[in-house]
């Protein structure tokens, strides 16, 4: 699908920036005025929110819900869509796998700058598209981490104390249980956590009370 310029936002974002080709298309100020100005724009609240009759996500032209001097009179016109070359845009969203056990999608908004004649999006680049969200959507999800499983109260509750460096004897004496059930436990949290170990179960635990 022929276009200038890309760019792929992640949601949850851990790094808080999008990523475009080619790299660098926008400087802090032009993220900045876009988080402030984005929400009026109806091809951004399609794609983020699902909201509207395009579906969750659904490929959208820019030119199907605004006139063209509607969407230069944007407020994120001057400052960001035209920094990126975007004076036609197709936007779509899609889901990514997992981040920290939150559902993570993807937005993904192909630009054409206009130049040299280059036309906006037609009806064969909207059914492209939409095989390409399903591509790249199930493709994310293969090679997302898993899901992970839910620890309960109980195996919470010793993970802590092993996490303390607390043997399974004194885990047992704090929560008025047997060693055989610390052991069932840490056998339970073993799995859902998908480590081999004692040592492993207890970085692995304090590192999920961090984030």
């Amino acid at each position: 699908m022929p276009g200038d310029s890309v760019v792929w936002t992640p949601h949850p974002d851990p790094v808080g920036r999008p990523l475009t080709l080619p790299a660098g298309l926008l400087g802090r100020d032009a993220l900045k005025t876009f988080a402030c100005v984005s929400s009026p724009d109806p091809l951004v609240t399609r794609t983020t929110s699902g909201s509207g009759t395009s579906g969750s996500g659904a490929p959208m032209l820019r030119s199907a819900l605004r006139t063209h001097g509607q969407y230069h009179a944007l407020a994120a016109y001057a400052d960001v869509y035209r920094v990126l070359g975007a004076e036609h845009q197709l936007a779509m969203a899609f889901p990514a796998g997992y981040v920290g056990g939150a559902p993570r999608r993807v937005c993904l908004a192909i630009n054409r700058s206009g130049r040299g004649g280059a036309r906006d999006f037609a009806d064969h680049d909207l059914a492209t598209a939409v095989l390409l969200r399903a591509r790249l959507g199930h493709a994310l999800n293969r090679l997302a981490p898993p899901t992970p499983e839910l620890v309960t109260d109980r195996e919470a509750a010793v993970l802590d104390l092993v996490a303390r460096g607390l043997t399974n004897q004194q885990v047992a004496h704090r929560l008025a249980i047997s060693p055989r059930t610390v052991d069932k436990h840490l056998e339970h949290a073993y799995a859902k956590l998908r480590v081999g170990g004692r040592v492993e179960a207890a970085n692995a635990w304090q590192a999920r009370a961090l984030l």
